[in-house]
């Protein structure tokens, strides 16, 4: 007797993952029990799978909270509503991704990592365009770093969606099974 591998006909499709893979937890889990595997940014984002989702969701926070923090250590002017609009909104915005470690999952997780490309380069740029270099070298570093180091980790990231969500109908979230 012949036996095939299933191929399955959706990329939408539910895939058996053994118990072995499901019982996997934790920051660093990168089995196909983590989550869906996103499409590609642009057809070549992220470089490389590297950074587990749940780690990366953990970085959003961080990064979020430090910008925020900074903005509310910065004397009044647009550098410090500047570092609390982006501060909140990159907040905001992981709190309601579709991963694992959001209180609402209703952003694609595609649209998550083009946020973080964009969220990136604003926070670095806002020290220059609103006036923090002249008030404060640290907050302008600290920014930079922030920035910086979220580009390189969205460059990185194996972006998993929990749930598949979707803004267009029709358009696979998923890559198609994991594994063999």
């Amino acid at each position: 007797m012949e036996t095939t591998p299933h191929e399955p006909k959706h990329p939408r499709e539910l895939v058996h993952v053994p118990v072995s893979v499901s019982d996997r937890k934790g920051l660093l889990d990168k089995s196909a029990a983590a989550g869906i595997p996103a499409m590609p940014l642009l057809g070549k984002l992220p470089l490389r799978r590297l950074i587990p989702q749940n780690l990366h969701s953990v970085l959003d926070y961080q990064g979020a909270l430090t910008v925020t923090g900074v903005g509310l250590l910065s004397s009044p002017g647009a550098f410090r509503t500047a570092g609390l609009v982006l501060g909140c909104s990159g907040l905001g915005v992981s709190l309601l991704t579709d991963y694992r470690l959001s209180l609402f999952k209703l952003i694609p997780i595609e649209v998550h990592e083009a946020i973080d490309y964009l969220w990136s380069f604003g926070v670095i740029a806002a020290p220059f365009l609103f006036g923090g270099t002249r008030r404060s070298r640290l907050a302008t570093w600290v920014n930079v770093l922030v920035g910086a180091s979220t580009i390189v980790a969205s460059l990185f990231t194996d972006y998993r969606a929990q749930r598949g969500v979707q803004w267009v109908r029709g358009q696979p979230t998923d890559l198609g099974p994991v594994g063999g």
